[in-house]
């Protein structure tokens, strides 16, 4: 196999080949690296990558299938890590100024959970600082540029992981979603991205934006990849306290199973925005295709959709304030040089390491939290929570899952979005599956006529159930047969 077919290959494609003996880990780490080499300079995708120690580890894994030893389920396969989960030794900097030079002395449980399938990891992915934005233009390493057309964005905060996917640079990435940071650059970039019900993959080493809202999941080249990852980095952590105590299922199980008879509900507040002429064809074309299929396809409504972005906006921010405020220039992380008392150091420290985004959330989150505005916005966002948690739960008591649009259109241009609003709409369609706790998954669907660009949708289930979601978009994504690749 050529290079190019080599790192077009999936998951589970390369592990049958890695398992067969087919392919040794060594040829696939190094057609990965070289597609790194071709097209990093490019998209910039990446901030720190770890040729040596891939190769390394690679040939560590090879050798030992040639011994018969016994290993993991995803052995020799190279995947590309969000910037915001701790890697140990390795440069983790959540694409910030303020951790520039930080190696953690620990990995985060998702790490420890990949490491024990023997995953080879070969780089670190760029993001938006501290995950704050959704274009992967606020990086401190520099903007990342959509591998389907240069002139855009990928999408963000995890716009670095979902272009390597793209872009061929390996099978799978990590990234972590607050409020459809996986689900919208997965769709602005042509692949599959999963978030996961909220506790279900432990946070203990993703460096905190929204506490009560983050969760990592996997960026895959289809809808099986996610759910055989997500298979191994779910569990029960004793080290995070909002790790989920229960019975884990065995994800992905059932899929295949014929989806006759499911109930899919469409919320007509979806269908209601602003939405391009082309999504509306794509979420058209992919009930038609459910249907075609035996499930039972529903217009219903989420009455506190509207409420959704604002209220997620203002409780991101209030955690957001709380959890950068542990970047003091005491500890680790970026110190001024520039100070003559305790309280210039702060202030001096925090003025020249975050940037204008990060900036902007702190303020915001400490007006909301202030005395006189606490109870006015603070305490009313986390009404409206519970108000559209229980919108979520009635109408999953009628549907198996939710069908809606990723994104109002394709990715963006760089640059595009110069007002923060602007920018904070382009996750209306992600957040209320955060606020809510629920899981949801974003297939590749369509391309738009004019830019020529892939569109997403989404598949929306209740809390804990991915696989009647898996089954769902599984289906779907067969139907709608997409299959294209970005000519980079």
């Amino acid at each position: 196999m050529g290079k190019k077919e080599l790192t077009a290959l999936g998951v589970r494609d390369a592990v049958a080949l890695l398992e067969k003996k087919d392919l040794s880990s060594v040829e696939l780490t190094q057609a990965c690296l070289e597609r790194v080499e071709e097209v990093e300079p490019k998209i910039n995708a990446l901030v720190t990558i770890t040729n040596e120690q891939a190769l390394a580890k690679a040939k560590q894994i090879d050798e030992r299938r040639a011994k018969g030893e016994k290993l993991g389920k995803l052995a020799g396969v190279p995947g590309i890590i969000k910037d915001c989960i701790c890697t140990k030794d390795v440069l983790s900097t959540a694409s910030s100024k303020m951790l520039h030079n930080y190696k953690p002395v620990y990995n985060a449980t998702v790490i420890d959970k990949l490491e024990a399938e023997d995953f080879v990891m070969i780089a670190k992915a760029n993001m938006d600082e501290f995950a704050l934005g959704s274009s992967t233009e606020t990086s401190y390493f520099g903007k990342t540029k959509n591998p389907w057309d240069l002139e855009r964005v990928p999408g963000g905060s995890s716009g670095g992981s979902a272009a390597s996917v793209a872009a061929g640079e390996a099978m799978f990435a990590l990234g972590s979603d607050t409020g459809g940071s996986v689900r919208q650059p997965a769709a602005f970039c042509g692949v599959v991205g999963l978030k996961p019900t909220y506790g279900t993959v432990s946070r203990n080493g993703l460096m905190a934006f929204a506490s009560s809202l983050d969760q990592i999941g996997p960026v895959a080249k289809n809808v099986e990849d996610a759910a055989y990852l997500l298979d191994m980095i779910a569990g029960n952590d004793p080290q995070d306290s909002t790790s989920a105590i229960m019975e884990y299922p065995r994800y992905g199980e059932g899929m295949k199973d014929d989806i006759k008879g499911m109930k899919v509900g469409v919320p007509k507040e979806y269908m209601e925005q602003e939405l391009s002429d082309d999504m509306r064809a794509a979420l058209k074309d992919s009930i038609e295709k459910l249907e075609e299929m035996g499930a039972v396809v529903e217009e219903t409504s989420l009455p506190t959709f509207d409420y959704a972005l604002s209220a997620y906006y203002v409780i991101a921010a209030a955690e957001v304030t709380s959890n950068l405020s542990r970047f003091d220039g005491i500890r680790y992380g970026y110190r001024t040089k520039q100070y003559d008392n305790l309280k210039e150091m702060y202030k001096n420290t925090r003025s020249e390491a975050f940037g204008d985004e990060a900036k902007r959330r702190i303020m915001l989150g400490n007006y909301v939290l202030s005395a006189g505005y606490y109870d006015a916005y603070y305490l009313k966002a986390l009404r409206v929570r519970t108000l559209i948690r229980q919108d979520f739960d009635k109408l999953f008591g009628k549907y198996d899952v939710l069908l809606s649009p990723t994104t109002s259109d394709g990715a963006f241009k760089l640059g595009e979005k110069t007002r923060p609003i602007d920018m904070y709409v382009t996750d209306l369609f992600t957040v209320p599956v955060n606020i809510a706790g629920m899981t949801a998954i974003s297939i590749p669907a369509a391309m738009t006529k004019k830019t020529n660009m892939p569109l997403g949708v989404q598949v929306i289930a209740k809390a804990f159930d991915e696989n009647t979601m898996f089954r769902a978009a599984y289906h779907l994504e067969q139907a709608l047969g997409f299959n294209g690749k970005p000519n980079l």
